[in-house]
């Protein structure tokens, strides 16, 4: 284990900015390059800190709702200058992916009635079906450890596709399950202590030390500023209001977004879709693969989706609205992520030792497999079928396909992009580029 202590004094703030913007510019990939992707940075190339202390941080930011590639990128700006420094690497996180995927997101509700932009989104969205299976089994192989996780895992599937339950009715069912295998005895290995026993302990900043004044005034300040605003929109607003809805919708994403943006993808899509009528049923894949190409957390997909609300829903010219619609869904999205690690960071320890809590986290992850597969459904029912229909059969919701309306060619596509991803390993950002590059082709045939 390596046990070099952190440096004597640590790095100036501007120079901790410059690094936190480098790591933002450069984060593509995913959460797991992001985060290996600050691995070698801070703690490989800088030594800001030590390994025992950035994978503590990582299992603790796993634990949280919203995405941990981000929070872990909070922490670390916290731990060396305050919330301050939270702030700062948090917001260089996020920030140049959001301008971007709303730049994207103006282009595709300007011109994306264009035949060329056609084709290209038609190439990208059969990608992106690939890009979901990978994901996929990458959760599964990491997450269904036992018996009991996989039975989990299709019981979210079926819960979710077929019966329609809510999301966050299953990610709470998942934790309880996972509480009640921890107290049974039938969890396994999900509620061992994450980290090591001989873990060094290491002289930290004043302020990562629990203090309850300083918990009950951090809790109060970021309360307000995630709640204040929600509060006065629905007042001035009213509840009916495109951005009022778009509010409170992703503020309840942010509380339960266990999992990563796959996990809540397909909830998202289908109130988006069916519920608010934000956008089209295919256009979630749009944003999904417009969000690949983008440096960020995945979940800046919400900004696209929140955009063309605000675009289409307003009585905003177009692009006014859309920007605002963007803006409310940036605010709700992440906000919470800064309360989570400014109040809760001080306590890391102590939540990492609570066993029961690492057996109810498991089974949400084996749960948010059952929705990823049922993401993976959704989205290629809807780009390789152009009719789908919906019958119900006693409490089960199921797809009707018309054969008829089957795209070959996204299924070549697809089938292409897959192979390159989950058998080559090629590099995702050049397999969206190819495909959207072959539904311009095809257009242009």
């Amino acid at each position: 284990m390596d046990t070099t202590p952190l440096r004597a004094a640590p790095p100036s703030f501007a120079e901790a900015t410059r690094t936190f913007a480098r790591i933002g510019l450069l984060s593509f990939g995913g959460p797991a390059g992001q985060i290996a992707l600050m691995h070698k940075i801070l703690v490989d190339e800088k030594r800001w800190l030590d390994e025992p202390r950035f994978l503590h941080a990582l299992n603790y930011c796993m634990l949280l709702p919203g995405p941990e590639a981000m929070q872990l990128a909070t922490y670390a700006g916290w731990l060396m200058h305050g919330v301050k420094g939270g702030l700062v690497a948090g917001l260089l996180f996020v920030l140049p992916g959001a301008l971007v995927i709303t730049a994207l997101s103006a282009i595709y509700l300007t011109v994306g009635h264009v035949t060329l932009v056609q084709g290209l989104l038609f190439g990208l969205k059969a990608a992106v079906l690939a890009v979901v299976l990978e994901a996929l089994i990458k959760v599964s192989k990491r997450a269904l450890k036992n018996g009991s996780m996989v039975i989990l895992a299709i019981a979210a599937f079926v819960a979710i596709a077929f019966l329609k339950l809510p999301f966050p009715l299953i990610v709470l069912a998942a934790a309880a399950i996972g509480t009640l295998l921890h107290l049974t005895g039938f969890a396994g290995n999900a509620g061992a202590k994450a980290a090591d026993e001989d873990d060094v302990a290491y002289a930290m900043p004043e302020w990562t030390k629990p203090s309850a004044r300083r918990f009950i005034t951090t809790l109060s300040i970021w309360l307000a500023i995630w709640f204040v605003p929600l509060v006065l929109m629905w007042q001035l607003l009213g509840h009916g209001h495109v951005f009022t809805a778009e509010a409170t919708f992703f503020s309840k994403m942010a509380a339960v977004t266990f999992g990563g943006a796959y996990a809540v993808l397909a909830y998202v899509a289908q109130q988006a879709v069916e519920v608010h009528g934000w956008l089209k049923p295919d256009e979630m894949l749009t944003g999904l693969g417009l969000a690949e190409t983008t440096p960020g957390p995945l979940i800046l997909v919400l900004v696209f989706v929140g955009f063309l609300g605000g675009a289409r829903l307003s009585s905003l010219a177009p692009l006014a609205g859309g920007i605002a619609g963007a803006a409310v869904t940036l605010w709700f999205t992440f906000v919470p992520c800064f309360l989570w690690i400014f109040v809760g960071a001080p306590y890391v320890e102590t939540v990492r030792n609570v066993r029961w809590l690492a057996s109810a986290l498991s089974a949400v992850t084996a749960a948010v497999v059952g929705i990823i597969a049922n993401l993976a459904v959704w989205f290629a029912l809807h780009v390789l079928f152009g009719n789908v229909g919906e019958t119900v059969v006693g409490p089960f919701s199921l797809p009707v396909l018309d054969f008829g309306s089957f795209d070959w060619l996204a299924a070549v596509i697809a089938i292409v992009a897959g192979v390159a991803l989950i058998r080559f390993h090629a590099n995702m950002i050049a397999v969206l580029a190819v495909s959207a590059l072959a539904g311009m082709a095809w257009q242009l045939t």
